[in-house]
């Protein structure tokens, strides 16, 4: 994949031949460290001030919070990484200014990230390998020195489709510049121009505490979900099914399906539930604005619980594998 020429070597390479080297030392990159430990010192402070502030301001912070997390769930995730669904231009524009809110690095990173992520799922080649703990995997992963296996498979990663995209590329170029107005500029002013907040009470409640909180929610779906849960589909893989995550994450937490079948939009076999991300792309479906959703095969989804999965499934967490290999021949037989 991408434009580099490859080996042989690094042709065949398959993640479970990268793993992990334990005795691999990371580098702390201060500067980061640092900044987030002020970052979250600053967010505390917000929340002091919860104590002195206007009812709206934490109501609008958590909407706020709601609406731009779509801009990485349905946008950067769904939309983009998985390329589960076709959108709209009007579509595509919000859910490109919903997640410069969100402040979470330009949506070209994000994305080549996440893909990476995804084909070289906790191994060494993995940003935040989950095999390496649940800090690092949380947060980390940001605060060190990427392992060698991170920057020579990210440069494979296949971008093209991003590269054609000039919503993409416009916020790639501009992404600071947008920052600052639509994670900083914006959320601080409409507190203090709508209901005559205090430009204290705003900043640290709408920029500060809003943004740390939902980098935790996005962070625990790095970490938690690969660490904590139920393996109804594949056992064999470190991604689960994570309830409570779900329903924090906008319906992001059912990861063991969605790493099984990473294409289906809906990101688990039970779309709607716990899901509001689902539920928007099922609306904005509806009214024609997104379309070509892709799911995936329900009796190929019964196959491989059964074959795989570690029983938890519910409904097909006791069948027998026989019975499913007999089912399967049918299947085959009749076309």
């Amino acid at each position: 994949m991408g434009a580099l020429k490859q080996t042989e070597e690094e042709k065949t390479l398959l993640p479970q031949d990268i793993g992990t080297d334990y005795t691999f030392k990371r580098k702390i990159v201060w500067f980061n460290a640092i900044g987030f430990f002020i970052l979250h010192l600053l967010a505390l402070y917000g929340g002091y001030r919860l104590l002195h502030c206007h009812i709206l301001t934490p109501l609008f912070a958590l909407a706020l919070m709601f609406v731009s997390g779509e801009g990485i769930t349905l946008g950067a995730h769904r939309l983009y990484s998985h390329k589960a669904f076709k959108a709209s231009f009007v579509v595509r524009l919000a859910v490109i200014i919903l997640h410069t809110i969100a402040g979470q690095n330009c949506l070209y990173i994000w994305v080549r990230d996440h893909r990476q992520h995804h084909k070289y799922s906790d191994t060494d080649a993995d940003p935040h390998n989950s095999n390496r703990g649940f800090f690092f995997s949380h947060i980390g992963w940001l605060m060190s020195r990427k392992h060698p296996a991170v920057i020579a498979k990210g440069k494979t990663i296949d971008m093209s489709d991003l590269e054609n995209d000039s919503l993409v590329m416009l916020q790639k170029e501009h992404y600071k510049f947008l920052y600052i107005i639509f994670a900083i500029g914006i959320p601080i002013a409409i507190p203090i121009y709508g209901w005559n907040e205090s430009f204290t009470n705003s900043l640290f409640i709408s920029y500060f505490g809003r943004y740390i909180l939902q980098l935790h929610a996005t962070w625990l779906i790095n970490s938690a979900t690969h660490l904590y849960g139920t393996k109804p589909y594949d056992k064999f893989m470190n991604p689960v099914e994570n309830y409570f995550i779900s329903m924090i994450a906008l319906g992001e937490g059912w990861h063991n399906y969605h790493h099984a079948f990473p294409s289906d939009y809906r990101a688990a076999e039970y779309g709607v539930r716990y899901s509001i991300t689902t539920f928007l792309i099922d609306a904005l479906a509806f009214f024609g604005l997104v379309y070509d959703l892709k799911e995936a095969n329900s009796e190929q989804v019964k196959i491989r619980a059964v074959k795989k999965g570690d029983g938890s499934h519910p409904v097909f967490g006791k069948q027998k594998e026989m019975e499913v290999n007999f089912s399967d021949r049918q299947v085959t037989a009749n076309g």
